[in-house]
Parts: structure tokens; C-alpha cells; sequence
């Protein structure tokens, strides 16, 4: 891995020559001016043309460090320089330059760097400071509107934009999305790049199935506007497609009447069939229109390794730790159940008695129901407080090396007692939150690029680990002996928020969509600009 993924002591030495030539003043120095093409600095520009993408190009140290890192904190890879966006068309511009280039280099996006592999990084090319854009930039910005025709509500949300902005943005609306991930501090271009997945998933599909439109600069420098009806063949390879295919500078979100409060519920199990019975049971009541479903439900594990309330929320109640812990040790792994039922003013009288409706005759250990009545901004914020408390403490940016898995149904007994039940107790080191929870297909469209198991009901297992920087290694170990497991059981993960080595691997996690992923590739980056930190077609 570390050749792979990390520059050779060679390499910094040539760098830091190279850095140490420059002027940090971006624009005034022709060292810089032959290290990217002559198209993006070309005689027709001058210095004081606001077109002139080479003038919002910065090479300095403080900013080449912050975009070559990222949350994972396990790869680290240097570009020659950083964009930093003041409209759309700079990103095109500096696009169409590689293009048109004899030697095209490389660009990747970055949105807040919540990757863990590099996934948004590029050696020796160019990145896109999405948080610049969104900071400085003339973007899209974020506007709700009312479609005419049939009345529904949308948002027009740049791409470079918080989910955390968008919610209160339409909150001052009245409405909201339905679909969120755990964590509302991400770009909205960054989410949809993958697919953007959490406990509403099951009901309300992941984020990309909300999409209604979007505006996307494509590997060949070109704007362009698309739907499911219109350049349908972009918009289809663009949600999911991890950032392969264009830039997401304007996206269209459906919104929905925004509830008030949430009721929100943890159940504790022994028991992992009993557990994913109930939570099959549960997720099977969720469409749209069956206002007595669960709008939330997720799972996480309960070890002896870890604490009973962690970074992702303080749940469990100071009293009962003591005799949570007993159970735990008792059973070497606890299952819990978590779920949440919106509702506001105008169901409010019924949300108790739904509730207990929806959750009568589960197998959940007796006495161990716990409940929270919440505001739907905390309830979707929770994760917030812990990272706060974690920035304060020093451990938020640390090695994170996390696996992020889908599983079939049909073999998600197996994954219990191979995984959780002996790789994970045996090795010892498991102190992260480790979730488990089902999601159904048909909320999923087969046409994105976003690839996922092929039975109507699939799990996702996510091992989010934070480590040290001497001990990460440990954990990666551990990740590879879960996939080699599985490879060798014929278990048939695909992992979300990928990352493979080979292209054999690419490969078969597209499975029968791959031929149409690099069909699109060809099709809209056809000089394999974009997104090089995905390691797909550049291994």
C-alpha cells in the first residue's frame, strides 16, 4: 500500500525543489507558467483579466498541504497546484485546458475532503478547491422554487454547498429533502458522487434518486444540463459515478413538507437473527404513502472494546451503563436497533401510537427500550456534538482507516459469525461505531452508476474506525482480513465509498455495469482527466 499510495523519498526531494523555486505570489513567476500547458496561461489572457484561470491558481505551501490530506488521513499526495474558483466557468476553463493539451493533466474536485483513501486528491495535477468556490465563489447558491406544473418544491443547490446549509436553507421554507447521510458537514457534489446513504435510505431511497437536475462540466471543459429526459446518459453516469465523469456545479433536489420533531428509538438485542429479522420486518413498511413507517432506521454493534455512547451521539443514559456493559460482556457483542418516526403538529397526537404499532412483537431484550424526543435539526445534526468534542480533544484528525461495506441478505448470517463474531472479537482493536442496517433495491435506480448487491434486500456494515498514526496499519489488516474472507467465503460485498487496487477489481464491482462505466468514461473524459484519486482507470 505504501508504494501505491505514497510519494517516494525521491519524489520530495524533487518537490520541495521545485516549491522552493516558485514565488508565492501565484502568476508572477515562469517557473510556474511551464509546469501546467500553455492554453491555461495562454499570451491572449493577461493579468488583469478576471478570465485568466491562471491568476486563481495558488502553488504555496499552506495551500498544496490542506487539499493533500484528507479525512482518512492514510494517503498523502501532492498537487502542483490549487484552484480556487470564482465561478463555474473557471473550473470549465481550467478543464478545457487539460483537454486541449498535448499532455492533459490531472484534476480532481474537492469538496471537504471527507474521503479516506485520497479518492479527491491528484499527484502532480490540479485541484478544485470546492470550498473556495463556496466560501468566494458566484455560485449557484442555494434557492427553493415551486415547480408551476405539478407543485412541487425543489432546490437549485450548487454542488460545492453543505448538506448542513441546504437543511436550513429549506427549512426557512417549511420543507426539506428526505434522504440524508449521518454526517450534514459534506458537499452536496461530493455525496451524490457516491450516493449519499443513511437510515431513511430504505424508505425514502439514497440521495441520488432525489435528484432532479443537475449542471455538469464534463472531462471535455463543457457545460451541460441534465435530467433523466434531457442528456440522460450524463446524468445517469454522474450520480454514483464517483467523480468520473464530470463536475456537479448545480444540483436539483425534490423537497417534502419538513417535520418538526422526531421520535427516537434504541433497542438492544442478543440475538443477531432476532435483530435482523425485526429490522427486515420494519424497513418492509416504507413507501412513500404509508404515513405509519419508520422514516429512520439504522443498526450498530456493541462491544466490549468500545464505549456504550460514542462520537456519533450520547444516547444511553448515564444510570444504565453499568448494567449495559454487564450485558455486553455477558454476550461478547450486543445488536442495536436504532429508529426514528418524524412527525409535527399535525400527526402529533399519533406518533406515540404508530410507534408502538410499528414496533410491537420485536425480539428486542425486555427492558432494554430506550427513547428521545428530539427537534428533526437535532435529530439530524447528532453527529455534530461528538465531532466538536473530538476537534477539541485532538482526535478528530486522525487516521481514519475505515471500510465501508454492501452484503447480501442472504449471507449477512455468515458475515456475522466469520466478522463480528470472530475476526473483529479476536483481533480486539475494534473501538469505532460499527453499523449495520438493511436498505431495500427498488428505492435504488439501476441506471446510476452506483453499484449495489443484486437482492431486493442488502446490507451496508461500516467499520468506522479512528486509530493513531502509529497503530492505523492494525486496522487495515483487519480491513483486509474481513475482504479476503469474504472473497474466500464467496460472500459478494461491494464496498461504498470504494477503493481496489486493480482494475480486475473495478471491474467486477461494476459487475454487469462496467462496460457501460467505461463506455461513459470514453464518452465525457475521454483524456482520463478527472478524479485519478479513484484509481480506476489509472492504477
Amino acid at each position: 500500500m505504501a508504494a501505491e499510495n505514497h510519494p517516494s523519498p525521491t519524489y520530495f526531494i524533487l518537490l520541495l525543489i521545485t516549491i522552493t523555486r516558485l514565488i508565492s505570489t501565484v502568476g508572477k513567476t515562469s517557473q510556474w507558467k511551464t509546469m501546467l500547458p500553455p492554453e491555461l496561461v495562454s499570451a491572449e489572457d493577461n493579468n488583469n483579466n478576471n478570465n485568466n484561470v491562471f491568476q486563481k491558481l495558488r502553488d504555496d505551501p499552506e495551500a498544496l498541504e490542506r487539499v493533500s490530506r484528507d479525512y482518512g488521513n492514510l494517503v498523502h499526495d501532492v498537487p502542483v497546484a490549487v484552484l480556487q474558483p470564482a465561478t463555474g466557468q473557471d473550473i470549465a476553463r481550467l478543464i478545457k485546458a487539460s483537454y486541449n493539451s498535448s499532455v492533459p493533466f490531472r484534476i480532481a474536485a474537492r469538496g471537504q475532503g471527507h474521503s479516506t483513501r485520497g479518492q479527491a486528491m491528484v499527484r502532480d495535477g490540479v485541484v478544485v478547491d470546492m470550498a473556495a468556490f463556496r466560501e468566494r465563489g458566484n455560485g449557484v447558491g442555494i434557492k427553493v422554487s415551486v415547480d408551476p406544473l405539478v407543485g412541487d418544491y425543489y432546490a437549485d443547490v450548487g454542488g460545492e454547498q453543505l448538506w448542513f446549509d441546504v437543511l436550513h436553507s429549506t427549512l426557512l421554507h417549511g420543507l426539506a429533502p428526505r434522504s440524508w447521510t449521518d454526517y450534514l458537514y459534506l458537499t452536496v457534489g461530493g455525496t451524490l458522487s457516491n450516493a449519499g446513504i443513511s437510515g431513511q435510505t430504505f424508505r425514502y431511497g439514497p440521495q441520488i434518486t432525489s435528484v432532479r437536475e443537475m449542471d455538469v462540466i464534463t472531462g471535455k471543459g463543457e457545460f451541460v444540463t441534465c435530467s433523466s429526459q434531457t442528456n440522460s446518459e450524463l446524468f445517469h453516469a454522474v450520480l454514483g459515478g464517483l467523480g468520473q465523469f464530470g463536475i456537479i456545479t448545480r444540483a436539483r433536489i425534490a423537497l417534502a413538507p419538513a417535520p418538526k420533531r422526531v421520535k427516537w428509538v434504541r433497542l438492544l438485542y442478543n440475538d443477531f437473527s432476532a435483530f435482523t429479522k425485526d429490522q427486515e420486518q420494519l424497513i418492509s413498511i416504507s413507501g412513500r404513502k404509508q404515513n405509519i413507517a419508520l422514516d429512520y432506521l439504522e443498526g450498530l454493534l456493541l462491544m466490549h472494546q468500545g464505549p456504550i455512547n460514542n462520537w456519533r451521539s450520547s444516547f444511553f443514559p448515564l444510570a444504565d451503563h453499568a448494567r449495559i456493559i454487564s450485558l455486553v460482556t455477558k454476550h461478547s457483542v450486543l445488536y442495536c436497533l436504532e429508529v426514528a418516526k418524524y412527525y409535527d403538529a399535525q400527526n402529533e397526537n399519533n406518533v406515540d401510537k404508530d410507534l408502538q404499532v410499528l414496533l410491537q412483537g420485536l425480539s428486542y431484550i425486555p427492558g432494554f427500550y430506550y427513547e428521545k424526543d428530539v427537534s428533526y435539526v437535532e435529530f439530524l445534526n447528532r453527529v455534530r456534538s461528538g465531532e466538536l468534542k473530538l476537534q477539541s480533544q485532538g482526535l478528530w484528525d486522525v487516521p481514519h482507516p475505515w471500510l465501508n461495506l454492501f452484503i447480501p441478505k442472504s449471507q449477512i448470517m455468515d458475515f456475522d459469525s466469520a466478522i463480528f463474531k470472530n475476526i473483529i472479537l479476536k483481533r480486539n482493536i475494534t473501538t469505532g461505531p460499527v453499523l449495520v442496517y438493511p436498505m431495500n433495491r427498488n428505492k435504488w435506480d439501476n441506471r446510476m452508476s452506483a453499484s449495489i448487491p443484486d437482492e431486493e434486500i442488502f446490507y451496508t456494515v461500516g467499520f468506522l474506525h479512528s486509530s493513531g498514526f502509529d497503530d492505523w496499519k492494525a486496522y487495515d489488516a483487519q480491513n483486509k482480513e474481513i475482504l479476503q474472507f469474504c472473497n474466500d467465503a464467496g460472500i459478494k460485498v461491494k464496498q461504498y465509498l470504494p477503493h481496489y487496487r486493480t482494475q480486475e477489481d473495478w471491474t467486477n464491482h461494476f459487475g454487469p455495469k462496467w462496460r457501460t462505466f467505461v463506455e461513459r468514461k470514453h464518452q465525457f473524459d475521454p483524456r482520463m482527466i478527472l478524479s485519478p484519486g479513484q484509481r480506476i482507470f489509472n492504477n
